[in-house]
């Protein structure tokens, strides 16, 4: 693979912006400066390489976790919010990041990014049903009956069937915590307003087997290869 076509799968712009960064001596990889507009590389994963003295990783495709904040919306063309692409780099916009899914603009926790569409499908077609774990904040106290009616399954309106939330545990008085398997629009929200209750505070934690840790809000990190199996490991329903 030619080096500039190398720097544009990673997102360093256009294939002129690319030559001009190698003919500038911007450009080296494992160590080595290449000027050389016709230099052959070999990009294995892992392999380092700077532009302008900052360094990077090949990758032939990205996975990202997310803390997401509250006040960002998962979009492009945010309406009210920031959006939290704001959040990344130039070069990894310029791949065609894409959210996998969305959490409302009110609501914090794990949100993963990624340029590879198969692996987007993967954890967002309805059939995979990968489970998906939220902490709530209620308004009202969590009651016994309302924990037996999230696990039986409630009707929400303009949906068609039951949605039924697994593994529903009350963690305090207002506070519990429930998995999900679908994904429709404002689940969660609409799930405790139909057995009574209110949301006052959403976060998700988990997403199959991946568990949000150790990033504060705001904060991202690349999902290794294990990780990315994780997250697409399916949890009981």
């Amino acid at each position: 693979m030619l080096l500039e076509k190398m720097l544009q799968s990673q997102g360093f712009g256009s294939r002129k912006h690319c030559q001009q960064l190698i003919k500038n001596g911007a450009v080296t990889v494992q160590g080595e400066v290449h000027q050389d507009l016709k230099t052959q590389i070999k990009p294995e994963a892992g392999m380092s390489f700077t532009v302008y003295a900052e360094h990077y990783q090949y990758r032939e495709k990205v996975y990202i976790a997310l803390h997401k904040p509250q006040g960002y919306e998962c979009s492009h063309q945010p309406l009210h919010h920031d959006s939290v692409f704001d959040l990344f780099p130039e070069p990894l916009l310029n791949r065609g990041l894409q959210c996998v899914g969305r959490l409302d603009q009110d609501t914090t926790g794990l949100l993963l990014l990624t340029d590879d569409g198969a692996f987007l499908q993967a954890l967002t077609h309805p059939r995979k049903h990968v489970g998906k774990v939220y902490h709530v904040r209620t308004v009202d106290p969590v009651t016994d009956a309302q924990i037996q009616a999230l696990q039986q399954g409630v009707e929400l309106r303009n949906e068609k069937g039951l949605y039924a939330a697994t593994e529903v545990l009350r963690l305090a008085e207002h506070r519990l915590s429930m998995t999900i398997h679908q994904g429709v629009y404002h689940q969660v929200k609409r799930m405790l307003a139909a057995v009574g209750n209110k949301v006052e505070q959403l976060h998700r934690q988990q997403v199959g087997a991946l568990v949000l840790e150790d990033l504060a809000e705001g904060e991202w990190l690349y999902l290794n290869d294990e990780q990315v199996v994780q997250a697409k490991t399916r949890t009981s329903e």
